[in-house]
């Protein structure tokens, strides 16, 4: 379908969606869950053909890992809609501003902001969430994920689609851009006509592009890098415990563990515990000057390695 007439059909959905009820909104949203769950062996399917083209592309491990959905994934992406369903709908909020000296009382009060557009990458999970949070704040979304996941994001929203459709709603409050070549991106970002915001999630490339290009207005996401500090006074075997789940639990996520702060004077107690609990996981330690004596095989750190998002077993 032609960019324009996606445009199109979200902008037209704006006053259907700013006007729904809250309780209609948490209804088709359940809906939505249940149907994921539902139809999760053809998701799975999709996305097993994304991660075999992926894995023939060369694509690293860890963002395989990120694309990778099972049943326990669709499970946990439908109960994040759910929990979004019981979130305080915004619309209609008001915050009293002031009174002026006739008596007239002034207000602001929370309006959806329209069509939403979403630029993201290789995390079909993404697409669930993005969907739940506009639809429960009245606005339309128009999807644009990465080339690695299309298979697995259009069997996404087209699940979401028929349960919009089936509940009595409306399916366009949804959409996805199959086409994900940067001409069609660089196109949606100067969309201004339909789309009233823009957002970039992922990786620091990504929101600079958007920032460089898009004449539609954009909400800067930022792109970090999670930290551990660990104080003199912290319960260090319960610090060892937070490193481990930090860092090993999944290497893949944008919250995973990459940077370890650790007070001077525990430096001599916390690191050699700290590299043994890690050992399994074959860990390799970027560290600074002082803390090298305690990480045996450690390799001396640069400035770039303390921002550095490994994704991998990699700690700076």
């Amino acid at each position: 379908m032609d960019i324009r007439e996606i445009g199109r059909r979200a902008a037209s959905e704006k006053a259907y969606l700013g006007a729904l009820p809250t309780e209609e909104k948490q209804r088709l949203l359940r809906l939505a869950a249940d149907r994921l769950v539902l139809e999760s062996d053809a998701i799975l399917a999709a996305n097993a053909a994304d991660l075999a083209a992926a894995a023939k592309e060369g694509m690293p491990t860890a963002m395989q890992d990120r694309l990778r959905l099972t049943k326990e994934r669709i499970d946990g992406i439908a109960e994040g809609i759910r929990e979004v369903a019981k979130l305080p709908d915004p619309v209609g909020e008001k915050e009293f501003m002031s009174e002026r000296p006739n008596g007239l009382r002034i207000f602001r009060v929370r309006v959806p902001l329209g069509v939403i557009a979403v630029i993201y990458e290789a995390r079909p999970n993404v697409t669930a969430d993005v969907f739940a949070l506009c639809f429960m704040t009245g606005n339309a979304a128009i999807l644009r994920g990465g080339h690695e996941a299309l298979h697995t994001n259009v069997a996404i929203v087209d699940t979401l689609r028929r349960a919009l459709s089936d509940g009595g709603s409306h399916p366009d409050a949804v959409q996805l851009l199959s086409d994900t070549s940067r001409a069609t991106a660089a196109e949606l970002m100067h969309l201004r006509e339909y789309v009233d915001v823009l957002i970039p999630r992922g990786s620091a490339r990504l929101i600079q592009a958007v920032l460089r290009e898009s004449t539609v207005p954009v909400i800067e996401t930022g792109a970090g890098n999670c930290h551990l500090y660990v104080d003199e006074a912290a319960d260090l075997p319960m610090a060892v415990r937070i490193l481990v789940n930090a860092k090993t639990q999944r290497i893949s996520v944008c919250n995973a563990c990459e940077s370890l702060v650790v007070h001077r004077a525990v430096l001599a107690s916390f690191l050699p515990a700290a590299f043994d609990a890690l050992r399994p996981w074959n860990v390799r330690f970027h560290a600074d000057e002082e803390s090298l004596p305690y990480l045996p095989g450690a390799e001396p750190a640069s400035e770039e390695d303390f921002g550095r998002e490994y994704l991998d077993y990699e700690i700076s």
